[in-house]
């Protein structure tokens, strides 16, 4: 008898940045609203590169051409605590904290000489249900382009893969 994993069945997508990548239905995150700046896509694969242990790049599935490096906020600024609002934990159908992690975007400037993270709008994933949203944060707290600390290697391998 086949087994419930086997009979699922990958799909192989080209990506203009990372090349060919099979993926389950079971490996999307759903943003239902979409992201400021790309409304209308809502299918994303979060991607883990070996080269980049301390990033994920963000695909877009509606749109192949679009790709964003993030990370834990958490790995980079240890101080980083963001009030998230209840009804995001609600609109996510979040029971519990094991069930969710926070993801903030990186953006990489020009040559790679700056990094920064968006600090003030993160990505609350929940990990059981496979749904996603960007949230900005109220009160001013947070920028949106907080310069990374060029601590380790692992800064390095994210922009030799961005340029």
């Amino acid at each position: 008898m086949e087994s419930k994993t086997e009979s699922v069945k990958a799909t192989l997508v080209s990506l203009p940045r990372f090349g060919d990548f099979a993926y389950r239905e079971t490996d999307v995150i759903e943003f239902p609203w979409g992201m400021p700046g790309f409304n209308n896509l809502h299918r994303w694969l979060i991607l883990t590169l070996d080269s980049q242990p301390s990033f994920v790049w963000l695909q877009s599935l509606d749109d192949v051409n679009v790709a964003m490096p993030a990370t834990n906020p958490l790995a980079v600024f240890e101080e980083y605590d963001p009030r998230i609002p209840a009804h995001v934990f609600s609109a996510l159908n979040v029971q519990s904290a094991d069930e969710f992690t926070i993801l903030c975007t990186v953006t990489v400037s020009p040559g790679a000489r700056e990094m920064t993270m968006n600090l003030a709008a993160p990505i609350v994933v929940n990990l059981r249900h496979r749904k996603a949203l960007q949230v900005g944060l109220e009160g001013g707290r947070y920028n949106f382009a907080v310069p990374i600390p060029r601590k380790s290697g692992a800064l390095d391998a994210l922009t030799a893969k961005a340029s």
